[in-house]
This record gives structure tokens, C-alpha cells and sequence, in this order.
């Protein structure tokens, strides 16, 4: 939908809404809470810091993150034991990169960010077939505010990947898209955002097994429930590099399907009862976390992507109500099931043939 007929639409709503109000003017001069309008919603002024930042941002470091992954040429997670792999290959050589990274982001900081591992070892389950170690990784940006510092938002991805045979610890498995797409979201963001300060806490994260039932979010999760984490914001990216198969012609690269559950996965069912009699179903903490993410879209929409020509190229979020695509899932499932709002950025169409 371009912008003329957006116009074109929020005249008309304009328009209607004035002419339903004159209608009732002339009807009836009593005022009544149904007659009440407010203003129409305008974006939030940008952020000079923000905006600054976004300008940072270059595809440069994005694209060598996503060759050096692939470069590992798997990352499944059951390679971690696997002791017959080539020197460099595997997710714990995938692992100990990513963690190099994030320590040379903070040693360009002056030591900003806290680099640690949720290392853990999982037992044998449907696509775990022995004991298996497990490592995320993640850097944590910690508020400048006192006040503030405390509140965290956490943006995620996941480094591991796979094949057709989720068990295959040997075969070719590149992962370009899913995810290191995703991680690469993750290191960009630090590297960009622990250049400024920020009165609240982030913590940029890369986790593990993903593709053999979210393992690593979900023990992820779990440690900031149980260490009180304030998480009031997850950000998952699996998945959002982008389709480039020639002669697709249904791709939109300027779009990016945001995902938010409706009723609380942690909600008991009384609660979620309750929700559902009150017509609350869209009112989530995720699905507000979503309709912010919109509107800081239309805040800083053009900043960070602007060509050489000085037009803005536009960047839209398309907000989807449902925790995640038909029948699949994603590593903010996890924190959505310990309370947290979580929600999943991938991009507009994937091709399910790579």
C-alpha cells in the first residue's frame, strides 16, 4: 500500500468520523462517552542518540557474520559431541567465535559489556539422542540510569543450524538465513549500541538448540525468571535475511512479519478464560510490545537506510496476531512461556525449499 492511498484512507476514516459526530450533534445535544473522540496517534519524535545509531549500522560487518558462520559448515547442536569434526568446524567453534566477538566489542568500549555463557548439558529426548552440552551466548549492556537499569530488553538469535536429518552432525549445513541472519541481528546491535549510552539494560544473546526444540531459550528463559530478570521486551529474529531466489516475484524485502501471541501461554486457565470473556484476547503484553514496534517504525522508518540518491528506502513491520507461523514455533515461545513478551521479527515470505 504506498503512501498516497494511506492518505487516501486516513482522510476518509477523517472525514467519516466527522460526519458521524455532526450526526449526533444534530440529533441530540446531550454529550456522551460514546460521542468522544481523541487525536489521531502521531509518531514519537526521534531520538538524536538513536537516530545517530541507526546510522551505524553497516552491511559490511552484517555480511561477514553471516560468511564466518557459514564458514563453520554446520552448527548443528549434537556437534558439540562430536568428536571426529575438522578443527574449526561445529557449533562450539561457532560458539567460541561469537563469544570472541562480543569480547571485541567490549574491549572497544572500555570493557561496557558483561560477555558470559549459559552453558548446560541436556538429556536425551526426541531429537537429543544422548546427553548433550549446550552453550548460549550473550553480552549484557547494562543501563546507564539507575533508575532505569534494571528494566531489560533482550534481542536474540540462534547460531545453531541444520539439514533435512536434524541428527546429521557431519553434513553441509550453511544456515545463511536460519539464523545466522538472526545472530547477526544480535552482534550488529552490540557493536552499534555499546557505542552510546542507553538507561536501560540490553542484552544481546545467540542460542543453541533452536532446531532440536528450542533447548537453549528455553533454559535461557528460565535463568532470567529465576534470577528476576526485568525483561519487558524480547526480540526474536530467526529467519530474516531476506528470500533471494531469482525469479521470485511474491519476496517484499521492505516488509518484515512481526509475531505476537494473543492469550499468555503462562496464563492459567482461569485466567485465560477470564481474558476470553473479557474480549482481552488482543491485549497481551506481546501484542502491546508489537503495536510499539510499529509505532517506533513509523518514528525512525528511512533513518538507517538511505540511498545514495538521499531518499529514504522504508522499512515496515507487518504485525501478524499469532504467536508464530502455522504449526511451527520459535526460541521467543520459550520466554512467552515464563511470562515474558516476546515476539518473533522474520521476514515476509520464506522459500521452503533452502
Amino acid at each position: 500500500m504506498n503512501a498516497r492511498f494511506k492518505q487516501l484512507i486516513f482522510a476518509v476514516a477523517i472525514a467519516a468520523s466527522v460526519a458521524v459526530q455532526a450526526a449526533y450533534a444534530l440529533s441530540d445535544d446531550t454529550t456522551r462517552d460514546l460521542d468522544a473522540t481523541g487525536s489521531p496517534i502521531r509518531p514519537a519524535p526521534a531520538d538524536p542518540a538513536i537516530a545517530h545509531a541507526l546510522q551505524q549500522i553497516s552491511p559490511q560487518p552484517i555480511q561477514h557474520t553471516i560468511e564466518t558462520l557459514v564458514g563453520f559448515h554446520t552448527r548443528n547442536t549434537l556437534s558439540s559431541m562430536t568428536k571426529d569434526l575438522p578443527a574449526g568446524q561445529g557449533a562450539s567453534a561457532a560458539a567460541d567465535w561469537i563469544e570472541s566477538e562480543f569480547k571485541r566489542y567490549s574491549d572497544a568500549c572500555g570493557g561496557c559489556l558483561e560477555v558470559r555463557r549459559d552453558t548446560f548439558t541436556e538429556s536425551p529426548q526426541s531429537r537429543i539422542p544422548q546427553p548433550t552440552t549446550i552453550s548460549n551466548v550473550y553480552a549484557i549492556l547494562r543501563g546507564s540510569d539507575p533508575a532505569q537499569a534494571k528494566r531489560m530488553v533482550l534481542v536474540t538469535g540462534h547460531y545453531d543450524s541444520r539439514n533435512t536429518d536434524t541428527l546429521d552432525t557431519h553434513g553441509e549445513a550453511p544456515g545463511a538465513n536460519d539464523d545466522a541472519s538472526g545472530v547477526a541481528v544480535s552482534l550488529e546491535c552490540a557493536r552499534v549500541l555499546s557505542k552510546i549510552k542507553l538507561p536501560a539494560t540490553i542484552v544481546f544473546v545467540a542460542v543453541a538448540g533452536e532446531e532440536q526444540g528450542l533447548n537453549g531459550s528455553r533454559h535461557l528463559a528460565k535463568l532470567a525468571k529465576s534470577e528476576g530478570w526485568q525483561l519487558e521486551a524480547v526480540l526474536n529474529n530467526d529467519i530474516v535475511g531476506g528470500n533471494t531466489t531469482p525469479g521470485d516475484t511474491l519476496q517484499n524485502k521492505s516488509l518484515v512479519r512481526v509475531f505476537s501471541e494473543g492469550i499468555p501461554s503462562s496464563a492459567t486457565p482461569e485466567q485465560a478464560k477470564l481474558i476470553q470473556s473479557l474480549g482481552y484476547e488482543s491485549d497481551s503484553p506481546s501484542r502491546e510490545l508489537a503495536r510499539m514496534i510499529l509505532g517506533v517504525s513509523d518514528t525512525y522508518h528511512g533513518i538507517a537506510n538511505v540511498r545514495k540518491s538521499g531518499t529514504p528506502s522504508y522499512f515496515h513491520p507487518v504485525l501478524e496476531f499469532r504467536r508464530d507461523r502455522f504449526l511451527r514455533g520459535g526460541d521467543h515461545t520459550s520466554f512467552n512461556g515464563e511470562g515474558f513478551a516476546a515476539v518473533r521479527f522474520t521476514e515476509w515470505r520464506e522459500d521452503f525449499n533452502h
